[in-house]
């Protein structure tokens, strides 16, 4: 597989070792020899350069050159390279976003999952990248196509929700043109936040991210959209939304936790009572 398609340190063939326990076996980079997880025996998994190749070319076979032309490929990995995240964002693919204050281009994005130590099973979900602020925007849980880990990856149902994946962008582009629309001047936000959040300590630092968002995208729905994505999106100095250091080799996947929260959230009652206005 070409460098330019998936990381070098992705760059792998997973291999098998029995382990004392009967029942569990070693999973071991098959470059380096470094022992990077425990599976059940009957565990099986693609390397990551089959699992992201297949995805990558199914992209391009089925979106077309007009559309994945300039295509940008970025990679988040954790478990010591066991688990990674492939983030694609389609720049030909674009639409606006606009405020009363302000406008912004989002782009189509496909989020592709893979483990070769059973932390998660092959997954797929569509979504945007505010080009602003470069946020990652998923939608819910119905977004989220879920496969087996196994070599014998069945593509059939990405297949058909990738060709359909562009009118979906666009209407996404249209709730989030609706959620810009809906004035948060008279609503208490930071009440909705902790009945949404069900964290006090983190709603107030949401709220907090909320007002800084709102200065420069005006009150209304989409900029507190942006406060949840711009919390999923960083965690530092920027929003206050440090990640615990715990030495351990999980920042990514935390990461990509807390996309899976901000669409748990836009997914509640609370929430969508407010964008039904």
């Amino acid at each position: 597989m070409p460098l330019d398609i998936v990381k070098e340190e992705l760059d792998f063939e997973v291999v098998f070792e029995p382990s004392k326990f009967k029942e569990k076996k070693y999973v071991i980079n098959g470059k380096t020899g470094e022992y990077i997880g425990v599976v059940g025996n009957t565990f099986n998994c693609a390397s990551h350069p089959a699992f992201f190749q297949r995805v990558h070319d199914t992209i391009t076979e089925n979106l077309g050159e007009m559309d994945t032309d300039n295509m940008n490929i970025h990679y988040r990995t954790a478990r010591n390279n066991a688990w990674a995240l492939m983030d694609v964002s389609l720049p030909e693919v674009t639409a606006k976003i606009q405020t009363d204050r302000h406008e912004t281009t989002v782009s189509q994005r496909i989020i592709a999952l893979h483990g070769v130590d059973g932390s998660c099973s092959n997954q797929v979900y569509f979504g945007a990248i505010d080009f602003f602020c470069t946020n990652g925007l998923i939608r819910g849980e119905y977004d989220k196509i879920r496969r087996k880990n196994s070599s014998n990856f069945c593509l059939d149902r990405f297949i058909k929700e990738l060709r359909e994946s562009k009118n979906d962008f666009y209407n996404q582009v249209e709730a989030l043109q609706h959620w810009a629309s809906i004035n948060t001047t008279f609503v208490n936000i930071k009440d909705l936040l902790e009945r949404v959040i069900k964290s006090e300590r983190k709603a107030e630092k949401m709220y907090s991210l909320y007002n800084q968002e709102t200065s420069v995208r005006g009150r209304n729905v989409f900029a507190l959209y942006s406060a949840f994505t711009n919390y999923a999106t960083y965690a530092d100095e920027r929003n206050g939304f440090n990640l615990r250091n715990t030495g351990k080799d999980t920042e990514a996947q935390n990461m990509w936790t807390r996309e899976q929260e901000v669409s748990k959230w836009i997914s509640t009652r609370e929430f969508r009572q407010l964008v039904a206005a």
